[in-house]
């Protein structure tokens, strides 16, 4: 893990350093960085969403990863005009968890951000995750229960059921999550060959929370604040993707703690 901290002027250019060959982004008034940061978007058919969540992406980001998961809408082109340096990858499989390994396939970035196309997240949290990233955690996880955090969108249902899987996995694992099943996470690309995802669905958000514990990676929880998705309907269904959770953790449960393989569901064509 490669990281830098000095004071900084935002309105500084990077600042290149000929000892040290990094080249410093100012991230806000007090940090300044030299690892890449890579920003995963997974998308279908929301050309109408991206322009409120690009608006709030950082512009010291060094790329955007967007997983089309064939569009039938101008969601390739509506991100390509707000963000022209865009890497889009074209999804061949199914579900949340294949569109986010084909983007972390793509990334070139020494961190990873993963965020929801929805307008549900804001894009300016990004620096507090990157902060505790370069203070020396391995994983920065979202929670929308930690102090700070909050929620416009869950339902009574989905924040019951949350709270069960949540308590079931750190007693299970060892954890002291306050949210499993959220999607805005970043963490330090090497943490992929430590986790080594396999999953298609919603339910990569739990494996991830999980794999990072029992590989004994260093976790830091983010307040972070969710809102209404802005134009659409989820794909998510509480029940269903549940069970795929619950089905996620006994699964997790029942093998041995030790580093995975590298991962075997890598999909997706970059363009």
């Amino acid at each position: 893990m490669s990281s830098f901290l000095r004071p900084a002027d935002a309105a500084e250019p990077p600042l290149t350093l000929p000892h040290a060959q990094a080249s410093y982004r100012p991230v806000s008034s007090h940090l300044a960085i030299a690892p890449p940061v890579s920003v995963v978007i997974p998308a279908m058919n929301e050309a109408e969403n991206l322009p409120y969540v690009f608006k709030t992406l950082p512009d010291w980001i060094h790329e955007v990863v967007l997983v089309d998961g064939n569009s039938t809408d101008d969601t390739v082109s509506v991100a390509r005009e707000l963000w022209p340096d865009v890497t889009v990858v074209t999804q061949r499989g199914k579900g949340k968890g294949d569109a986010l390994i084909s983007g972390f396939a793509a990334c070139t970035g020494d961190i990873i951000v993963m965020i929801d196309a929805d307008g549900s997240a804001d894009g300016g949290e990004i620096v507090s995750y990157v902060s505790a990233l370069v203070s020396g955690a391995d994983f920065a996880k979202g929670s929308r229960f930690a102090n700070g955090g909050g929620t416009d969108d869950m339902t009574p249902v989905r924040k019951l059921g949350n709270r069960v899987l949540t308590a079931i996995v750190n007693a299970k694992f060892g954890a002291r999550y306050t949210d499993l099943c959220y999607g805005y996470n970043a963490f330090w690309r090497h943490c992929l060959e430590e986790i080594a995802l396999d999953c298609a669905g919603f339910e990569v958000e739990t494996l991830m929370n999980i794999r990072v514990v029992k590989a004994g990676l260093r976790v830091q929880e983010i307040p972070s604040h969710e809102y209404h998705r802005i134009h659409g309907v989820s794909n998510l269904r509480a029940v269903r993707d549940g069970l795929r959770v619950a089905k996620v953790i006994l699964r997790e449960r029942g093998s041995r703690r030790k580093r995975a393989a590298r991962p075997t569901l890598i999909t997706g064509d970059v363009r």
